[in-house]
């Protein structure tokens, strides 16, 4: 008796997780597609900024030695930072080795805002104390289901070198090497949302003027 109790108690317990277990694939998998972002690289924003790559060496301040500034009397300046993502949409369904599924036009994501949070290495994450606040930004780019794309967005804001921890570093020679999570929220041509994170490296500090 004992032994068909506990059957039928393990019996309604696997029913009751699989029931959860659909019921959560049912709603993470209401688009038919996958966006990912296949690269994220950023750029120090200066007059002279390089290429994008991966980590940013964020200057949290920067002289500025050009016309009306001098070498004599440098400026300076704050300067935001860019990031650069390639995102990719891919069907879930890819068919079978007979058939292959392809994208239609429905099948398109559109991304229309961000959203950037920082942790550091060492894993403190208090906003304001450790790393920069989080924020979100605005960005439109509609990328073709099957294809890629690549959009540029602000991955360090203007503000953010004002505020807590960055501001400090302008005197006290620190550095932070901080991890930047930048989700990117969109919907394909159905209504469907869609979301997609990727990670970069940032060290921020007050590291001098590159030439």
């Amino acid at each position: 008796m004992t032994h068909m109790r506990l059957r039928h108690l393990l019996a309604i317990a696997w029913l009751a997780a699989a029931t959860v277990s659909c019921g959560d694939a049912a709603r993470s998998s209401q688009a038919p597609v996958f966006l990912t972002v296949t690269k994220l690289e950023g750029r120090r924003g200066a007059p002279t900024p390089g290429e994008f790559g991966n980590p940013l060496v964020s200057d949290v301040v920067t002289n500025v030695t050009s016309d009306p500034c001098s070498t004599a009397r440098p400026c300076p300046t704050v300067f935001s930072d860019l990031g650069q993502a390639e995102f990719e949409v891919a069907l879930k369904d890819i068919g079978n080795t007979v058939v292959a599924t392809q994208p239609t036009s429905n099948n398109a994501v559109t991304i229309r805002r961000f959203r950037v949070t920082y942790r550091r290495a060492d894993g403190r994450g208090t906003p304001g104390v450790d790393v920069p606040y989080p924020w979100d930004g605005a960005l439109t780019l509609t990328v073709p289901g099957g294809g890629k794309a690549t959009a540029g967005f602000e991955l360090v804001r203007l503000v953010s070198k004002y505020e807590s921890p960055l501001v400090q570093l302008k005197d006290n020679g620190s550095v932070i090497t901080a991890i930047a999570e930048v989700t990117f929220y969109g919907e394909d041509r159905v209504g469907n949302d869609v979301s997609a994170t990727g990670s970069i490296q940032i060290d921020f500090g007050n590291f001098g003027d590159f030439r």
